[in-house]
Formats: C-alpha cells, structure tokens, sequence
C-alpha cells in the first residue's frame, strides 16, 4: 500500500471515529429502564436493631460490671470492649440495647431515631436519661434507668459507663429537677 493510501485511510478512519463521538455526544439518550430500588437497612436508627426486652437490656447492662476479669470495664471514648463497643457511656448502652457496633455516640441516641422523648415520671427499666445538648463530648452523658431510689423520685438507681471509673451501677437524680439538661428517652427498640 501506498503512503498516500495509508494516509488517506487514516483520515477517514479518524474522520468516522470523530463523526460517531460527536453524534454519541448529541443524540437523544434512551429512556432509563424503570429503577428497582432496595432499600438497605437503616444504620443510623434503631429500625435495624433488634427488638429487646427491658429484662435483656438490663441483663446485658450487669455484663459490664465483671467484664474485665471479675472488675468493671475501663471508660474509654477511645478504646473498644472485646465485644466490639466503644467502652464510653454511648457504648455502653449501644450494647445493651443491641445496636450496631460500635454504637452511635450520645448525640445520635437522642436525635437519630433510636430512642423517643418520654417524662421523667414514665421511665422504666430499660430507658435512657440523656444529656445530649453540648459542644464537648466530655458534658455529654447517657445512664441506663434501673428503677426509682424513692418514692417521691428524686434519685433513681441506674448504670452507667462513668470516666474515672468504668461500669458501674449508681444512684443518681440527673433530670428530676429539670434544670440540669438531662431528660428521659424511651428506646424505640425495647419491648415493654
């Protein structure tokens, strides 16, 4: 073949090439086949987690206490339990409640549709008094309710994931008063 054959064919060639590009590029596009859409579990809310008795939340919750060799396990917004959940207090109560390791933080709790607003007065076994409302994590708290310390519910008992201390089960009154920003909140995974 000729060099001016070759040449010639080379021009169409890249001439054809460069008609097809453009016309991909300006013709109409053909109408999307109807989309199947599947919907994946939701990861940040409590619509994937398990359903869960207040007995098994408050069961899971005693684990905590012996974990680590006979002794509570170590508070840590760093570190994970063997069990695969943060050891701070969001942690905790992720694993009590079954959500997904390692947990959403106190934040999401209260916000992400894992747990619904209730009174004081309505808590039981099993719910959560949450502080939610800080810039810093470390004025952000959450503690399983165990059961009213008295009859006029100024103190309950509950556990908690404390900084200092670990697991531990304790009397307090976060929330009876209304003033310090702490607040009741129903898990929308347990059953009654």
């Amino acid at each position: 073949m000729s060099v001016n054959l070759t040449r010639r064919v080379a021009a169409a060639s890249l001439t054809t090439i460069l008609s097809l590009g453009s016309l991909a590029l300006t013709a109409p596009t053909a109408p999307a086949a109807p989309a199947t859409t599947i919907q994946a579990p939701s990861t940040t809310s409590a619509e994937a987690a398990p359903r869960v008795s207040r007995s098994e939340v408050i069961a899971r919750a005693k684990t905590w206490l012996t974990a680590n060799n006979g002794r509570p396990v170590p508070y840590s917004q760093k570190k994970y339990w063997k069990d695969g959940y943060r050891q701070d207090c969001s942690g905790y109560v992720s694993m009590t409640l079954g959500l997904r390791k390692p947990g959403p933080n106190t934040v999401s709790l209260k916000n992400d549709g894992f747990t619904r607003r209730i009174a004081m007065k309505d808590l039981a076994p099993g719910d959560l008094v949450i502080k939610a409302d800080s810039d810093s994590a470390d004025f952000r708290h959450v503690v399983i309710f165990d059961g009213w310390a008295n009859g006029a519910h100024t103190a309950y008992k509950s556990y908690e994931q404390a900084g200092g201390v670990g697991t531990r089960w304790k009397q307090h009154s976060y929330g009876v008063n209304g003033r310090d920003g702490y607040h009741a909140y129903r898990p929308v995974n347990i059953t009654a």
